[in-house]
């Protein structure tokens, strides 16, 4: 779906990812703050190589790197570096490069002199992407786990909560192993709160007292929210909602969303955060943007005033290859109770050209909904 009235919702929406991307945001961080030129660089996430690049492009001079982030994610550009050790893994459930990716961490961190200085980059799907289990938890554990999760409909820091529990380089414990001088932390946040022990399931946090250890958030919804806000009153659009409200199970988002824009006014409305689905035995094709969009979908039903664009930052929704939906009063037009129930909702968006597909974006920093009211 490209019509006029929605080509520039999704111009809106990667001006918003653009303000955020790995590289933006550690390349204002360091210009603000440079401070000493590290001696190794870590990156961890799925905004890990765009991260990794941005910094490496801030300090002009070769620099030891290692790279942690999903299959798929790594550029040309980043792949052509000599001296930059690249491990891909599975998210949203982990598997065996997971755990291989954890231990060269760790290894890493473990292994710094005493003079060395670290920059440790972390964006958010740290937490399928770099493990190390605790003895006694094998990877089918760990899979398990993290599948039952993305099943129960859980919020990150219940999912959180529970990952820890299991592992040797969350919750702080990966910077407790460094052996170096000082280590600097600049983090894209994925959760709500922007919380350090949150993103990545606190894979940057340090609980010590070491004073040579600092840590930034440079990148969050916040962000790329308010760039969108700056962009659309740029054009004379008129604003009439910038909230980050999207918390809870999708159908309860649809129906608090649906009353923002249905008693609103004409405008733009801007939405972020990170809803949850509950899934059954055996869901099909889609993922909680998905979900969202064809539910906000069937109760715009046959309206003319309303174009929605809903889609996870990171260019991925779930486990599958697309961003999240690109919806109208004209996407339903039958019943969609089946694809609801067996979160079905990309089979049903595929059919109706209503997909919204772009691919990795070099950030993560949740999920944005843009609505377009007319007159």
């Amino acid at each position: 779906m490209t019509r006029p009235d929605t080509q520039f919702l999704i111009d809106l929406w990667w001006t918003g990812v653009n303000a955020v991307r790995g590289f933006t945001a550690v390349q204002n961080e360091l210009v603000q703050n440079s401070g000493p030129t590290p001696d190794l660089i870590i990156a961890v996430g799925k905004a890990a190589g765009d991260m990794a690049l941005g910094a490496r492009a801030h300090y002009q001079v070769s620099i030891p790197t290692i790279v942690a982030t999903k299959y798929d994610h790594v550029s040309d550009e980043l792949a052509a570096l000599s001296d930059c050790r690249i491990f891909e893994s599975a998210h949203p459930i982990p598997d065996q490069n997971s755990l291989a990716s954890g231990e060269a961490l760790l290894q890493a961190v473990s292994n710094q002199g005493p003079d060395d200085k670290l920059l440790l980059l972390v964006s958010g799907g740290a937490s399928s992407l770099v493990e190390v289990l605790q003895p006694g938890t094998e990877l089918a554990d760990l899979a398990a786990l993290n599948q039952g999760f993305m099943a129960q409909g859980l919020d990150i820091h219940e999912i959180n909560a529970e990952r820890k529990k299991i592992s040797l380089v969350k919750a702080g414990q990966l910077l407790e192993a460094f052996t170096g001088k000082s280590a600097r932390v600049i983090a894209i946040s994925d959760v709500e709160g922007d919380s350090i022990d949150v993103i990545g399931s606190g894979i940057g946090a340090y609980h010590g007292d070491d004073s040579d250890v600092s840590i930034t958030v440079s990148g969050s919804n916040e962000v790329g929210r308010k760039a969108i806000a700056d962009a659309a009153a740029s054009k004379n659009v008129t604003l009439n909602a910038n909230q980050e409200n999207l918390y809870g199970d999708a159908e309860k988002v649809a129906n608090d969303v649906f009353r923002i824009i249905d008693d609103g006014p004409a405008g733009l409305y801007i939405f972020g955060g990170e809803p949850t689905c509950l899934l059954p035995d055996n869901p099909g094709r889609g993922g909680r943007n998905q979900h969202l969009g064809l539910l906000l979908a069937e109760k715009i039903r046959m309206r003319n005033d309303l174009c929605i664009l809903v889609a996870g930052t990171d260019g991925s929704d779930g486990p599958t290859q697309d961003a999240g939906a690109l919806v109208d009063g004209q996407t339903v037009t039958d019943n969609i109770t089946d694809y609801l129930a067996g979160a079905d909702a990309g089979s049903y968006l595929a059919e109706r050209d209503a997909l919204f597909t772009t691919g990795p974006t070099g950030t993560n920093v949740m999920d944005i909904m843009l609505v377009w009211k007319t007159a």
